[in-house]
């Protein structure tokens, strides 16, 4: 190496940081070279769920569980509302973990600028990475409760109860997908808005509890009246728990063209959140 030969002139670049200008400039390519980073903050998000618990991973069992004993209780025995012809505890079950996968997704990814602010402040990496990595390691979650519906389900089977599954059920882990998708989505959107709007946080929180009763979780689609079901259409979580118990309970009112206005709105819902997130982040440590 000569003397006085600047470091530009031996040091192979390889990655270039330059402005953002483009609307669907969206950092993937910066978020794929940044997969290890998005490993850590998985391995973080795994230990901070799990450290200083008694019950620890026993807790992800049991939620889904309590929550469908009271749904059953309430809505079946004393309500009185119908199931389809589908075992009750199996009917809210499925609900209760479809809507629980996207209500926890959507919670976690829509307070990401606030929650990470001390980390955003200090050194720059894609932001689209700490939302990611929630997501996946939610999926750990998700497994936990599909396999607590899957050994339910076998028993009632075995006990012989109407269960009828179909060949769809191989759609299932798309039906998660979707269901998640669209949660990252509206996280991406609430948490960019909420950098300059921080009021809009509490009224994000009374939203949710409401959007439950406004999807078929503790009711069938059959119950709203079919000339409302193209409305019905333009929520994707109403879409993945019909097919959902279509495919395991041979239950479901959704028709084909429901099912693509309710795909498109996910592609619509992720697309808008990618660039609202992309834009916000440029400036979110000065406004956080």
């Amino acid at each position: 190496m000569r003397m006085g030969m600047g470091i530009s002139e031996f040091t192979p670049w390889n990655v270039i940081i330059t402005p953002k200008h483009r609307l669907f400039d969206l950092g993937l390519r910066d978020v794929w070279l940044s997969r290890d980073l998005i490993r850590l903050f998985i391995r973080r998000n795994f230990v901070v769920n799990y450290r200083q618990t008694v019950l620890g991973p026993l807790w992800y069992i049991m939620q889904p569980l309590i929550a469908t004993a009271i749904y059953t209780v309430i809505f079946s025995v004393v309500v009185r509302l119908p199931t389809d012809n589908v075992p009750p505890i199996l009917f809210y079950l499925a609900g209760v973990i479809l809507w629980s996968n996207f209500q926890t997704n959507f919670l976690l990814t829509s307070d990401v600028f606030f929650s990470n602010s001390g980390l955003f402040g200090k050194v720059y990496f894609p932001r689209l990475t700490v939302p990611i990595a929630t997501i996946l390691t939610n999926l750990i979650t998700i497994a936990i409760h599909f396999a607590v519906f899957c050994v339910i389900f076998l028993v009632a089977a075995i006990d012989g109860q109407a269960t009828t599954p179909s060949m769809w059920i191989v759609l299932t882990p798309l039906l998660f997908m979707a269901n998640t998708l669209l949660a990252l989505g509206c996280g991406l959107i609430v948490s960019a808005v909420t950098t300059r709007y921080r009021d809009l946080v509490p009224i994000v929180g009374s939203v949710i509890p409401l959007l439950m009763y406004a999807t078929p979780v503790l009711y069938p689609l059959s119950q709203i009246p079919p000339k409302w079901w193209p409305l019905v259409a333009l929520n994707p979580l109403s879409t993945s728990m019909e097919l959902f118990r279509f495919a395991w309970f041979g239950a479901g009112s959704m028709t084909l063209i429901q099912i693509v206005i309710s795909f498109s709105v996910v592609c619509v819902v992720l697309t808008a959140g990618l660039v609202l997130f992309s834009r916000a982040e440029r400036d979110a440590a000065d406004t956080v």
